[in-house]
């Protein structure tokens, strides 16, 4: 009797520490499942990564800018098809179990021992949302079981309808579409709210396998599997044999390959490198912001219009000069004169085949688009449009590194005594060389920094012909200063940021210098509407409103520009090529340039008032003689109004230099 005792005794405590053991087990894989869990009310706070838009100042949506593509939306703009055909392929039992179907799991591991590999998955609608959310896609027995107790909590903290709409706006449908809205939109061009039955069921289908199932990547499983899915909403009572045979005959009419195209690439991917400084790059791909631009998207087509014209014609001339193999590119930049936004930019003849930024990055000769630089220092320093240059052959000692230079005027001829006015009207050099080396180079070359030159500027005579390289954006900025009194504006492409909700997160200030006196601005703008009615922008003539504007050409015909304005905005165009090789004989800038920019401005100045240049009280207006720089009268041939700062007008010394 005592032995059947003892035997029993040790027999429990066997039980006992074996019970203990396993308990003990079991606690260590709980917790060591559950340590590393992360909380759950965490999705109350979450915020699934929003599309950016980006969008022009006549509300056109240029670009959206996302990781993920996804658009959230409510329950309610769900339609009852897509929940129920969800629902009906996914997790039957949805809105009856805890969170883990258990049949369904005994019956997946089951088949997955038959297989010796994971073939069911045996996931709930909330298991799919707890490892979407929270955990990584790779098939484990640890991770299923942290995806069943994640589930389980979700199910105790948040409703049935709540965990289908975060699972409806969060899942993948394929093709970079996050969530329902966003598929909607790439595969049928609408909103989920208008999908019809199968284009729901369809949806419905994709989670399985999104890359398989995709109706852009394959339209023919699509349908099988939309039909699928159809036949089990009918299974459950969802559908009638009628509804169900009217489904199943619908034909299959996505979007196909519609691809979301990014209005103005070059401005908008300067844009987007501005907005990652500006929110940082996390912010800018998730934060679903909206960014207003400056971007005109009707001058926007006008440029892109006008640049492939002109490419277009000027190909034509290089073949029929026989330049082998020509490729042409350009650049377009229209800025806002009173603003400095940036109305339109166009940095190439195609952004997809060659991204690189013509208009805001390549740096150039400017030919001789730089003179009103040079010119604008000279209104500045008190000599008037009517001084009298001498253009006649000169050299220049150790003008050009160390050496000897005789500069040359492009038309080979020699004027004699010409005035500021006709010099720069007619562009010759030997004027504008001898003008600058008057000046001095590191003088003008400070005061080109001064109207927002920001490359580096040779201090010697060649500048004044345009040697040093610059942006075109640059440059036309600092004709902006001619057109806006005097005063520069760092140009910019970015109005507003708001963050999802509608709040401004940032606003520009824009950066604004005093570049040159209002009168001396008045006087320059006057000299470079000479350009445009007596000198070699003569086309441009045919225009309506006042204008204003240069050419410049640079040696062998390697670059052609025009840079030019009217009183609301100012347009720069360059035309060249990647391997600075020429464009032919005679491509000048009143050639090559000057046609784009004309086709461009007609749509410009349709679009913005016409207004007037400024004429400040402290200039004067004389007729004059444009050759000699006499006062004239009004009746006299050939004379032309001028201003002139106070203090310099007629009859002021007419001395050469």
């Amino acid at each position: 009797m005592r032995f059947s005792y003892l035997r029993i005794s040790r027999s429990a405590i066997i039980l006992l520490f074996c019970g203990g053991a396993f308990c003990g087990i079991l606690l260590g894989l709980f917790i060591g499942l559950t340590r590393d869990l992360p909380q759950i009310r965490s999705l109350e706070s979450f915020s699934p990564s929003e599309v950016t838009r980006i969008v022009s100042s006549d509300e056109v949506l240029l670009a959206e800018i996302f990781l993920e593509k996804r658009h959230p939306v409510p329950l309610k703009e769900i339609p009852e098809y897509l929940k129920a055909a969800l629902i009906a392929t996914e997790d039957r039992k949805f809105y009856r179990h805890s969170g883990v179907d258990l049949k369904a799991v005994i019956r997946a591991i089951y088949k997955d021992i038959r297989a010796g590999e994971f073939v069911e998955g045996a996931s709930t609608i909330t298991q799919q949302l707890a490892k979407t959310l929270f955990l990584t896609p790779r098939k484990t027995i640890v991770r299923k079981m942290k995806e069943a107790l994640l589930a389980f909590q979700l199910e105790r903290r948040y409703t049935k309808d709540e965990i289908l709409t975060y699972y409806l706006n969060q899942v993948y449908f394929g093709s970079g579409a996050y969530g329902a809205e966003s598929a909607a939109r790439i595969y049928f061009d609408k909103s989920v709210s208008a999908l019809t039955l199968p284009e729901c069921a369809l949806l419905a289908g994709i989670p399985k396998s999104p890359v398989r199932y995709s109706p852009l990547n394959h339209p023919e499983l699509s349908v099988k599997r939309r039909n699928i899915v159809l036949r089990q909403m009918q299974d459950v009572g969802l559908l009638s044999e009628t509804e169900l045979a009217e489904a199943l005959q619908q034909p299959l009419q996505v979007a196909a390959g519609r691809q979301e195209t990014v209005k103005a690439p070059y401005f908008i991917d300067a844009v987007k490198k501005e907005l990652e400084e500006i929110v940082g790059a996390d912010q800018l791909y998730k934060g679903g912001l909206r960014v207003y631009t400056t971007l005109s998207y009707s001058l926007q087509q006008a440029a892109e219009s006008a640049v492939a014209d002109g490419l277009a014609a000027l190909e034509k001339r290089m073949q029929k000069n026989r330049i082998p193999n020509p490729d042409p590119q350009a650049a377009l930049v229209c800025l806002e004169v009173s603003t400095g936004g940036i109305a339109a930019m166009v940095g190439g003849r195609d952004f997809a085949e060659s991204p690189y930024n013509r208009a805001s990055t390549a740096l150039r000769q400017p030919g001789s688009a730089f003179k009103p630089i040079v010119y604008a220092y000279a209104v500045e320093q008190g000599f008037a449009q009517n001084k009298l240059l001498l253009d006649a052959p000169v050299t220049f000692r150790g003008a050009s590194g160390g050496s000897d230079w005789s500069p040359q005027n492009f038309s080979k001829t020699y004027l004699g005594e010409i005035t500021m006015r006709r010099a720069l009207a007619v562009s010759e050099n030997i004027p504008a060389v001898r003008l600058l080396e008057t000046l001095g180079p590191a003088s003008v070359a400070r005061f080109g920094h001064k109207l927002g030159i920001t490359s580096t500027l040779r201090s010697d005579l060649t500048m004044a012909l345009g040697s040093s390289e610059v942006t075109l954006l640059e440059l036309t900025a600092a004709y902006a200063v001619f057109a806006n009194q005097g005063q520069w504006i760092e140009p910019y492409g970015i109005l507003e940021i708001n963050d999802r909700r509608g709040r401004q997160l940032w606003r520009i200030k824009p950066q604004k210098r005093v570049g040159m006196s209002r009168a001396g601005a008045a006087v320059v703008t006057d000299m470079l509407t000479a350009v445009v009615a007596e000198g070699t922008a003569r086309r441009a003539g045919g225009l309506t409103g006042p204008l204003a504007g240069k050419t410049g050409t640079t040696d062998d015909y390697k670059n052609a520009l025009f840079i030019g304005y009217s009183p609301s905005v100012v347009a720069g165009v360059w035309v060249g090529t990647d391997q600075n090789e020429t464009l032919g004989n005679r491509e000048t800038g009143a050639r090559a340039a000057l046609p784009i920019w004309v086709d461009f401005m007609r749509s410009a100045l349709a679009a913005k008032s016409l207004g007037y240049f400024d004429i400040p009280d402290d200039v004067v207006k004389v007729r004059i003689d444009p050759a000699t720089g006499m006062p004239a009268a009004e009746d006299s041939p050939g004379s032309v109004p001028a201003l002139f700062k106070k203090g310099t007008e007629p009859p002021a010394s007419l001395r050469a230099f």
